[in-house]
């Protein structure tokens, strides 16, 4: 057992706290590790563990001790893995007491997620730092080479057995307020503000097969509430459009959300820890890739998008791209929609060969904990 402590600093609310708290669990809980999560955002924390206090200067929750990151920076001894989330800056306290230690630690900086090609050269590679210290570069990633995707050990077992209990869907839908319709396509929702909502929609109130869409508290309500005309909506809300159900959920803890991705038939979902979890979902999703400055967010859309149609036929490839694409320039969905449920039956059997085929790959918190041990071996 080794103490690792975990930096994240919350940039877009939900996306680095999602993936540092799902991965200081696992490590606590799988590998045996005493792990400390400093976090700088713990309102934002709350809204995913609901157990845990905002208040609160350190806490023990599910085996990892959270503590609140705050400048100037208590007197600690640092861990010996250390862990700066998504090019957070460690506090220079923390980065100067690891100098002066005198022991050797590993340092790494855990990159976002992308598909790019240039990952995979990148990943492992050292970076010296001031005062004798180095630190290494970790990449997730879809391909070897990398270190692979957030996966708890028992998610799969998991996510199947609800899959095949109708009953168990049925229950968890009915404490979120969802009663599901004889024949209706489920649908979740969890996105950025985008204008595009209103063409798919458009859609959705036309189409010939029911759909019910599950739209949990977030950035996206703001265009829902404009396409209904309504000035606020609430949790709990439903209203109907034509043969559109939608149905506004409360903010969910990671493991009912989960839930809610593995009960519907597709997810769409915002950012990295909701991308990663719809994948494990075995179903189709749609992205909403955090947009970034000088359109740099398209090339990672695009790499994504080569690797995850590699398998499929041009024609599939081409109408599941069209989609993502119009989903995320806000234009155009009215036309990809219909032309992608032409592909349906393929690409629900393509969601669940391409969750089989990274599952096969080691999870990102094993890759990690690879990573130190031959560090170590290095070291000796």
């Amino acid at each position: 057992m080794a103490r690792w402590d975990i930096f994240c600093s919350v940039v877009d609310n939900y996306g680095d706290i999602g993936v540092t708290w799902r991965l200081a669990r696992q490590l606590a809980a799988e590998q045996g590790h005493a792990v400390r999560l400093w976090v700088d955002d713990l309102a934002s924390f709350v809204r995913l563990c609901p157990e845990a206090s905002v208040e609160a200067e350190c806490q023990h929750l599910q085996g990892v001790e959270v503590r609140r990151w705050v400048e100037p920076f208590l007197v600690v001894e640092p861990a010996q893995v250390v862990i700066e989330a998504f090019a957070c800056q460690l506090p220079p306290a923390y980065v100067a007491a690891m100098a002066a230690s005198g022991t050797r630690r590993l340092w790494l900086n855990l990159e976002y997620l992308s598909a790019e090609d240039w990952v995979a050269g990148c990943h492992g590679l050292p970076s010296p730092q001031l005062g004798g210290l180095q630190k290494f570069f970790f990449f997730p990633g879809f391909v070897d080479g990398t270190g692979g995707l957030l996966r708890e050990a028992d998610l799969l077992a998991r996510r199947r057995a609800l899959q095949a209990d109708t009953q168990a869907q049925q229950a968890f839908l009915q404490s979120l307020g969802v009663t599901r319709e004889t024949g209706a396509r489920l649908i979740s929702l969890f996105a950025y503000e985008n204008v595009g909502l209103t063409g798919w929609l458009d859609s959705l109130a036309a189409g010939a097969q029911p759909t019910q869409l599950l739209v949990p508290q977030g950035k996206i309500l703001a265009d829902l509430q404009v396409w209904l005309g309504d000035a606020q909506l609430a949790p709990g809300d439903q209203r109907r459009c034509g043969n559109l159900q939608i149905h506004v959920l409360p903010f969910l803890a990671q493991d009912d959300y989960d839930r809610l991705l593995w009960s519907c038939d597709l997810n769409a979902v915002r950012g990295e820890d909701s991308f990663i979890r719809a994948q494990w979902a075995g179903r189709p999703l749609l992205w909403h890739i955090y947009p970034q400055e000088e359109g740099a967010h398209w090339d990672k859309l695009e790499a994504f998008l080569d690797l995850y149609g590699a398998e499929l036929s041009s024609a599939v490839a081409a109408a599941h791209a069209a989609w993502w694409r119009a989903w995320n320039a806000g234009e155009g969905m009215e036309q990809a929609w219909p032309a992608l449920l032409q592909a349906w039956p393929v690409l629900q059997q393509h969601a669940e060969r391409w969750c089989d085929s990274q599952a096969a790959r080691p999870d990102l918190a094993t890759a990690l904990e690879q990573f130190y041990l031959n560090w170590l071996s290095y070291a000796a």
